[in-house]
């Protein structure tokens, strides 16, 4: 594993053609070299992340607005019909991190020094639709799997299927108590798989012509071999949403935006950047050249 210290913003003493994606196939997963983070490595992430939403704020704003109304959404909906709140839940789930795509690119043109772009942004998903599809196939899998185990570990536990109003009740009895550690076991196992496979997956997917395979695997990999570091980085991402959710769902206009810049910088600072190609030898010349 490479002993690289983190990368600021931008790669120190490269020009900004290094950002550029290398060539498709130039790398698998397990040749793509992951540097060793400290510890405290997702503070200066966000700290990253705030300063990229403050040189763009419009931008951030908009996504910002994005989540708080997917919030709002499915608030309402737990109100009216609490049935659909486990699907919309997913599809947000899903929906969410290629919002942040917007972020990755902005904060991609700030670190190759350009100015961001608002319908750049929007479009960001443009370049790389194949591989980005396959990994929301994925990730919908992931979460249809994650919600028909919950669904039955309902099933099993009561006497018939709870609403999600007396789900909530359910969660909340201490008379149910082997329920409750089940249902977070199952939620923790099925939260953390799709942290594992998708904390760099996506900006990595942006940033290098790399395939949803080979992306998924080197977050993985990142997570297995440095745990500590990116334990902490979940548990802030998870801490600050449930902080962000408290005032109306409001703090997600600021913290989502921030996230999702700082998850940019996350992957520039645990994934290095490839080789540069090769220079072709120079021609020898012929018997009798000059």
């Amino acid at each position: 594993m490479s002993t690289t210290p983190e990368s600021p913003s931008a790669p120190q003493g490269a020009p900004a053609a290094t950002a550029e994606a290398p060539g498709p196939g130039s790398a698998s997963a397990v040749s793509v070299v992951l540097n060793e983070l400290p510890l405290a490595a997702p503070l200066r992430w966000l700290a990253l992340g705030l300063r990229d939403f403050g040189r763009a704020p419009f931008i951030g704003l908009f996504y910002g607005a994005c989540f708080v109304g997917m919030g709002w959404a499915l608030l309402r909906v737990f109100e009216l019909a609490p049935a659909y709140t486990l699907v919309l839940a997913a599809s947000f789930l899903l929906v969410g991190p290629f919002l942040c795509l917007g972020m990755y690119q902005t904060s991609m043109r700030l670190e190759r020094g350009q100015r961001p772009d608002f319908g750049d942004s929007l479009l960001a998903w443009q370049t790389r639709t194949g591989t980005l599809a396959i990994f929301g196939v994925v990730l919908l899998v992931l979460e249809m799997v994650w919600g028909r185990a919950a669904m039955v570990l309902f099933a099993v536990s009561f006497d018939g299927m709870p609403d999600f109003r007396g789900s909530v009740m359910a969660l909340m009895d201490p008379a149910n108590l082997g329920f409750i550690v089940a249902y977070l076991a199952v939620g923790g196992v099925f939260a953390g798989l799709i942290f594992a496979i998708s904390v760099v997956s996506l900006p990595m997917i942006l940033h290098r012509q790399t395939d949803a395979i080979t992306a998924g695997l080197t977050s993985l990999r990142l997570v297995l071999t440095q745990p500590l570091v990116m334990i902490f980085w979940g548990a802030l991402i998870t801490a600050l949403v449930v902080l962000a959710a408290l005032p109306w769902l409001l703090g997600l206009l600021v913290v989502g935006p921030v996230l999702g810049h700082a998850s940019w910088h996350a992957y520039r600072a645990a994934v290095a950047d490839p080789p540069p190609p090769a220079e072709p030898p120079d021609p020898q010349p012929g018997p009798g050249g000059g």
